[in-house]
């Protein structure tokens, strides 16, 4: 790898990590201290170290076998933390924390049984990661997903005055749980579709899936849609930033890393069959709506 390329990741690492700490800072104005911090943004310190220190291991190995555990330690460990910085946990603190931390824990183990499942190895990580200064930038683009994704979660929980269980909690609460159900029931129609040697090759078309072309990714927006409609009665002046949250979700998985690389590689293997243009044509690319017979 050239200095050139290398300087241009860290260029990449320097501006990422500022970006995030940025948001942290802005977003978490009036958050209680931790360390001496405001909380928010001690939870982004936390979320760039946890990242950091995982990946010297990974790159002195060339191994992404616990990147996405690693994500998922990350979540734990900004929630844990934010919930030891509130001066008292209420209810709406408490259930906001377990929401993020169920949903935490699912995904991280689904990731991990999957990728082992798979060999140990991911595909996205396949020519990075014999490239320290570019494995390092996805490193700490996972710590950013964190920030941005759990920010409005974050402020709900180190806000320095609690808050009644109201309508937006209620309201907030059913998103959440009709998102979760979409993600964990879709992922594991696809993981049982996958299991069965008979489907080898071919698509699903069935359950969750006949409703949408990806409905786990619908179920993940909608759930953190769900956690920002909680925290809207805490919000004021910087605090609005979170609004980023569930709009940073969605455009990670329908124009970074999800939908459109997943649309690319099923174009290019059913691409020329009638089957699949079929599912394509009738079937909504997000959100859901009954299958049309």
């Amino acid at each position: 790898m050239s200095f050139q390329h290398a300087a241009r990741s860290l260029v990449v690492v320097l501006v990422a990590s500022a970006l995030g700490l940025a948001f942290a800072w802005f977003a978490g104005s009036g958050s209680v201290p931790l360390a001496g911090l405001p909380a928010v943004f001690a939870c982004a310190l936390i979320a760039f170290g946890v990242n950091w220190l995982a990946f010297i291991p990974a790159a002195a190995f060339q191994s992404d076998r616990f990147y996405d555990t690693t994500g998922a330690i990350t979540y734990l460990s900004v929630i844990l933390a934010a919930c030891a910085a509130a001066p008292s946990l209420d209810a709406r603190s408490l259930a906001v924390a377990a929401m993020v931390g169920v949903w935490t824990i699912r995904l991280g183990a689904f990731l991990f049984l999957r990728i082992h499942a798979a060999g140990g190895s991911d595909v996205r990580f396949e020519k990075i990661k014999v490239n320290p200064p570019r494995f390092l930038v996805a490193w700490t683009l996972q710590a950013c997903w964190v920030i941005f994704t759990a920010s409005a979660a974050l402020v709900i929980i180190t806000a320095p005055e609690p808050r009644p269980l109201d309508v937006f909690f209620w309201a907030g609460t059913a998103l959440w749980v009709i998102g979760f159900a979409f993600e964990v029931i879709a992922d594991d129609q696809k993981r049982r579709f996958k299991a069965d040697p008979a489907n080898h090759g071919r698509f699903i078309t069935t359950g969750l899936w006949a409703w949408s072309q990806h409905p786990n990714y619908f179920g993940e927006i909608t759930l953190w849609a769900g956690i920002l409609v909680i925290a809207l009665p805490q919000l004021a002046g910087l605090n609005w930033l979170v609004l980023f949250s569930p709009v940073f979700v969605a455009l990670l998985l329908t124009k970074v890393s999800g939908i459109n690389l997943l649309d690319a590689i099923a174009k290019k293997r059913w691409g020329d069959d009638p089957a699949w243009q079929a599912y394509v044509a009738r079937t909504p690319v997000l959100f859901p709506r009954p299958p049309r017979a």
